[in-house]
């Protein structure tokens, strides 16, 4: 974990003014998946993407599952604030566990769920998921870990949405 902690700490020393607005704005972005969910209703609307937004709602529900249902209550790790309390933290602080990170898995499912269905709009959502992830490390709210797993955790639900909506749905 010492590795995880200078890394944050290297990140920490980067804030400037200008960053921590555009961090707190990348981050706002993921709360709740909210950006992620209307994208997938957005997309479910237009009958010439409607089956991307049906596996993005797909992979969504997947995450939700996989990440705030099962794996947060089950690993319940400390988020970073609460280990180095000399940080003054520049948002509220999540009152839910660390690992893994939920804005990041939630970006990662619909960016993944966009690849496995072959759509170029994974491009510049997977530019904006890259920069919700690293914005929960700048604003010291989660570990390198809980980003990586948030990744992975996006990743699996991006590619089990894809494989359910290919099973199940005819388009």
């Amino acid at each position: 974990m010492d590795w995880e902690f200078t890394l944050l700490d290297w990140i920490w020393g980067l804030h400037t003014p200008l960053g921590d607005t555009l961090m707190k704005f990348f981050s706002w972005l993921g709360e709740f998946g909210l950006i992620w969910i209307v994208l997938a209703a957005v997309l479910l609307c237009i009958p010439k993407y409607r089956k991307i937004g049906l596996v993005a709602a797909a992979a969504l529900l997947v995450d939700l599952l996989l990440c705030n249902i099962l794996l947060k209550p089950i690993i319940a790790r400390t988020r970073p604030y609460d280990i180095n309390t000399l940080v003054e933290l520049i948002v509220a602080k999540p009152h839910d566990y660390s690992f893994p990170s939920g804005h990041t898995a939630a970006a990662f499912a619909v960016v993944s769920a966009m690849f496995f269905v072959k759509n170029r709009l994974w491009i510049p959502t997977g530019i904006l998921a890259v920069l919700i992830a690293f914005s929960r490390m700048y604003l010291y709210v989660h570990y390198p870990t809980d980003i990586i797993g948030g990744i992975v955790v996006g990743i699996v639900s991006g590619a089990v949405g894809a494989a359910l909506v290919h099973r199940f749905c005819i388009f």
